[in-house]
């Protein structure tokens, strides 16, 4: 009963088994092939990974069962350059002169050590992905196209031409030939019409728009290199293609030698799916809708190049905590590379895993990290003494590890809220982070920072980056006599009583029972009584004055962490009446 429950509830192993079905209906014995695709023309963000986490999933758990499988990343690294997106360093607006070329073409921005644009943004997600423990084949698709691998399909697209054009002119909204709007056979859903041309999709090029007729084949000029080119005629005996350039460039090349251009991505992606024999890839929303690459993609895969249509499902977006959704033309979108400097990789696979594709959700960059944290935490301790339930112990075992091993962990995992708070305070000095980390528990002392790495840094790092200057904790170093000259007794009673507390409560454990203890004694009651509504408001009075008087503000880190990161004798300076 247990496993049915798994399974009902986790997504990935119900995609697995369809998967494993599928192909062994298609292609029996064979390696099970998953693809992804992405393309580097500009930062690749945390929605882009959804791309390749969801079949990485899929294809980790194959492997699991013990199946061959085969992980592809397309590189679409020979697309062209659409436009200069905002906010990368390194480049100007003579960037602009470059659109038109293959990514592999447009210089790195100034600077790179990397040899062009495209090989600049895939460095940082080749990296990001290793960190992950994402396995992979890479494919590049300069190298594909450029190095004929791909020279029989084409032609036989090219010869295919007329069933491609009949194919996308089903979904066309205005007429080839006059430009004009289609009168519509039959009524059509206006909010799917909407959704398709407002996601992108709609207007991606199909290879229609020459005089000549249709070509689902775009060269890249042997001049200005740019695609801004118009096919004029074609032969299908001799394979003669003429076209003509923007910059007056016009020449006739053999296209059974030619090796500079690419199919229109309309037919560029169903050639591969037959191509790679892909079973499973999902797409994002944008691909989805009426008239878009994956829906015409299916028609053209199995009426052109005699392949079949992956499994795909769609994947909704990801966005950041106070963000909008994310797209790689704008800058300061957020990359894995930059989640894997806040927090460790099982923590971020986790956000993927425990989420069916087709749920958008937002990961935090913000003080909901440490939220997140905490519930990641409060899961492994569940996973450990056996409480958790099926799909959240699938989720969690795909996070933290893949077929191949465990991923990295941190030995001894401090909550991450204390750890930020700590080096807040301590601004990274690692004497003093050390000293404040094993007083939290002075029976089971932390005696190195390496038991508390790696997420003591990525602690660190969201501090340092994301915590606006004017919420850092600065401790006072002057006791602020006035505030202390103004208490009155009740007040003064409270500050006596903590720190005749300090020594024999000075752990993680004793000082929260010490702060929240102090207002009930005050009150008359044990220090493990309940709380009243009148004793929540004491307590929160008394911690207001305790922050003020050590950090000068109304709240700040959690009062006992506060307390073993300012330490006692500074304490007893900073709260003496």
């Amino acid at each position: 009963m247990a496993q049915a429950q798994s399974t009902e509830a986790d997504w990935v192993s119900r995609f697995a088994d369809e998967v494993i079905a599928e192909a062994e209906r298609r292609a029996p014995g064979k390696p099970i092939v998953v693809a992804s695709g992405l393309s580097p023309s500009g930062p690749i963000h945390l929605g882009n990974l959804r791309e390749v986490m969801t079949p990485h999933l899929v294809a980790d758990e194959i492997r699991r069962r013990g199946h061959e499988v085969r992980h592809v990343l397309s590189w679409d690294d020979y697309d062209r350059y659409r436009k200069v997106p905002n906010g990368v360093p390194g480049i100007d607006d003579s960037w602009a002169g470059h659109i038109g070329k293959p990514l592999t073409s447009v210089p790195a921005p100034a600077g790179s050590e990397y040899p062009n644009w495209a090989e600049h943004f895939k460095a940082a997600m080749v990296a990001a992905l290793a960190e992950l423990g994402i396995e992979y084949d890479p494919i590049s698709q300069t190298e594909q196209y450029t190095s004929g691998v791909y020279r029989e399909q084409i032609l036989h697209a090219m010869r295919h031409r007329g069933d491609i054009d009949a194919v996308l002119d089903q979904y066309r909204t205005k007429d080839k030939a006059t430009g004009k709007p289609k009168q519509q056979q039959k009524p059509v859903d206006e909010a799917e019409l909407e959704a398709a041309e407002g996601s992108g999709a709609a207007a991606e090029d199909d290879g229609s728009g020459s005089g000549a007729g249709y070509f689902p084949y775009k060269p890249y000029c042997g001049v200005c290199e740019r695609d801004l080119t118009t096919v004029t005629a074609y032969d299908d005996e001799t394979t003669e293609l003429a076209y003509t350039c923007v910059c007056g460039h016009s020449e006739t090349v053999r296209l059974s030698e030619f090796n500079r251009g690419k199919l229109v991505w309309k037919v560029d992606w169903p050639m591969r799916w037959a191509y790679e024999g892909v079973i499973f890839e999902p797409s994002g929303v944008d691909h989805s809708s009426p008239g878009s690459s994956f829906v015409v993609g299916g028609q053209i895969v199995r009426k052109v190049f005699g392949g079949e249509q992956p499994i795909g499902p769609m994947y909704a977006f990801v966005g950041i905590s106070g963000m909008a959704k994310m797209s790689s033309s704008k800058g300061g979108v957020p990359t894995p590379g930059d989640a894997l400097q806040i927090m460790e990789a099982p923590l971020l696979r986790w956000l993927y895993a425990r989420r069916r594709p087709n749920q958008s959700f937002k990961i935090a960059f913000d003080q909901e990290i440490q939220r997140l944290y905490d519930e990641w935490d409060k899961l492994e301790a569940k996973v450990a003494d056996g409480s958790v339930l099926p799909a959240d112990a699938a989720a969690y075992a795909r996070a933290a590890r893949t077929a191949s091993g465990e991923l990295p962990r941190t030995p001894r995992p401090l909550p991450y809220r204390t750890l930020a708070s700590v080096v807040d305070i301590t601004a990274g000095h690692d004497e003093q982070t050390l000293r404040i980390l094993s007083d939290l528990d002075p029976e089971n002392p932390v005696t190195s920072l390496e038991e508390t790495r790696p997420r003591l840094d990525r602690a660190e790092h969201w501090i340092n980056t994301q915590v606006p200057a004017e919420s850092r904790t600065v401790v006072r170093s002057e006791p602020d006599t006035e505030l202390l000259g103004s208490l009155d007794e009740q007040g003064r009673e409270s500050l006596r009583l903590l720190l005749a507390g300090l020594d024999e409560h000075w752990s993680l454990d004793g000082l929260t029972t010490l702060v929240y203890g102090v207002p009930k004694v005050q009150a008359g009651l044990e220090p493990d009584a309940k709380p009243t509504p009148e004793l929540k408001v004491a307590q929160r009075t008394f911690f207001a004055l305790l922050y003020h008087l050590l950090v000068g503000r109304d709240t700040g880190p959690r009062l006992p962490t506060l307390l073993l990161a300012v330490g006692a004798d500074r304490v007893r300076k900073l709260l003496s009446v």
